[in-house]
């Protein structure tokens, strides 16, 4: 594979509870514009390494994150950095979908018009235009008013894969984002990844090494909170070079 640009960089990142090492010593560069999916057992500090990118891991109560995660060339965890500045360029796909209290419309509208989108012809082309992307607007156009909550579950994953993208990040982030979904819901999230990684960089943490050998690019493996393996997908899943990184493959470690 060639070689891939990277606008992240995680430098010698450390996170703990106390006396509990969480993450140890992670130093690795994300590539732009692919689908990098972080494997690992649970509690390997999958979900953790994601918060990380975004600031969801700000120190309290016995919190300690240490290292750097350089973002376009910026230390996100630099005393005095614009939190928000840092979020707003990540958009994140929880496992459960969490719909706003409002419409369909009012959900994909929200950021637009935060960012001080007011004009009604605009606002309504942005969200079609979103709700394209996400593989929704052809199920909901003519219901844009209902309440979102009227949704199936796979419909709200999508509808805020769409509000997210609204929000205009430079990087999707998903923790285990089809973990609550039926496995046809799961395709229409997969395939909406697989479209949207030539525009953004695209982080997913999932358990799941079916759907892992189905949409990455690149994979990173996790064992007790350290990096053992990363690398072109291809290459980690034909010829994985760490004996742990084969036995979590072939089923002996879980």
């Amino acid at each position: 594979m060639r070689e891939l640009k990277t606008h992240i960089s995680i430098q010698g990142l450390n996170v703990s509870h106390g006396r509990l090492a969480i993450l140890k010593d992670i130093t690795l560069d994300i590539p732009d514009k692919r689908i990098t999916v972080v494997i690992g057992p649970s509690g390997c500090g999958k979900t953790t390494l994601l918060k990380s990118l975004n600031r969801l891991l700000d120190p309290y109560d016995g919190l300690k994150v240490t290292g750097r995660i350089l973002v376009d060339g910026e230390d996100i965890y630099r005393p005095g950095v614009e939190v928000t500045h840092i979020r707003r360029k990540m958009g994140l796909l929880s496992q459960k979908p969490q719909v706003l209290p409002m419409s369909i419309f009012d959900n994909v509208a929200f950021a637009p018009r935060i960012h001080g989108l007011r004009e009604k012809k605009r606002l309504t082309r942005t969200v079609e235009h979103y709700l394209r992307l996400a593989g929704l607007w052809e199920e909901v156009k003519d219901r844009l008013n209902a309440p979102a909550s009227r949704l199936s579950v796979g419909q709200q994953q999508r509808l805020c894969l769409a509000r997210g993208l609204a929000a205009e990040p430079e990087i999707i982030l998903g923790d285990e984002p089809t973990s609550a979904l039926d496995p046809q819901s799961s395709q229409h999230v997969e395939r909406r990844l697989l479209e949207l990684k030539s525009e953004y960089t695209i982080i997913v943490v999932t358990h799941i090494l079916r759907q892992a050998k189905r949409i990455a690019d690149y994979i990173v493996f996790l064992y007790l909170g350290e990096v053992v393996e990363h690398g072109p997908a291809e290459q980690v899943f034909a010829r994985p070079c760490h004996p742990r990184t084969k036995a979590y493959l072939t089923g002996e470690i879980s």
